[in-house]
């Protein structure tokens, strides 16, 4: 008993922990792109190019693609590789093992982390639209990057060309008698290719499309969804005068 007691305060604590962790840098708000067609198919690229190399997406199909308005033609003249086929799952072709040995652990399918990642900062899709666009050098890491939203994350900042190298710059306040440093702002220590709106604006995209891989069918469920509360709103209004009307003469 007292060790299942132990390890119930464990567990707890373990979780707390994490929550305060989640909760020590604020998520920003991502935009909303999951109906923006083009934006989708902008993310859907950028996923190819610069995630499929380590990340799968092991439960999406390329040709579910043509659900963002692209054909097949498209879909093969600019999203697959040589090797793949339209009807093939999104599968990065990176080996398990030299994975591991170079970032510490096997890269996470990316199929439904959107979904997975979601917590007290926000929706998953904050939580990914932060990520990637707080990366900064580190040189005391072995990828020479560190990220605010997941500190000492194995991951290197595969975007830098797009966004350029930025430092993050304190301010040090004084909370409850102490002096602790807060994050001011950034100072961009290099261009690059991208301004930073543009920038935000291609994170946007990306994690839009991760949002929407996440599940497809997300829009088509919310304005089904919305119809039916319409007809259940109509009906009850329907049996409401009803009910009035077979019992108007009975007192």
């Amino acid at each position: 008993m007292k060790k299942f007691i132990f390890a119930l305060i464990t567990t707890v604590g373990l979780v707390a922990g994490a929550q305060a962790a989640e909760g020590g840098f604020a998520w920003d708000k991502a935009p909303s792109k999951t109906n923006d067609l083009a934006s989708l198919q902008n993310g859907a690229k950028l996923f190819v190019n610069y995630c499929l190399n380590c990340h799968s997406a092991a439960f999406m199909r390329f040709n579910r693609l043509k659900d963002l308005g692209l054909t097949d033609q498209q879909i093969k003249e600019n999203l697959l590789f040589t090797t793949d086929k339209v009807g093939e799952t999104m599968k990065s072709a990176i080996d398990p093992k030299q994975a591991k040995a170079w970032f510490g652990a096997n890269p996470p399918d990316l199929t439904v982390i959107a979904r997975s990642r979601s917590g007290a900062g926000g929706s998953g899709a904050d939580y990914l639209y932060t990520y990637l666009r707080t990366f900064y050098r580190d040189d005391t890491k072995a990828t020479g990057w560190n990220n605010m939203a997941f500190p000492n994350a194995a991951m290197p900042h595969v975007l830098w060309e797009l966004q350029g190298e930025r430092k993050p710059v304190y301010l040090e306040q004084e909370e409850h008698g102490h002096k602790v440093s807060v994050l001011k702002g950034w100072q961009q220590v290099t261009p690059g290719t991208l301004t930073p709106l543009q920038y935000d604006q291609t994170i946007g995209d990306l994690v839009g499309y991760l949002q929407w891989m996440g599940e497809p069918a997300q829009n088509t469920r919310v304005r089904v969804g919305v119809w039916v509360l319409i007809f259940l709103l109509g009906l009850t209004f329907v049996a409401w005068r009803l009910n009035a009307a077979f019992w108007k003469d009975i007192k």
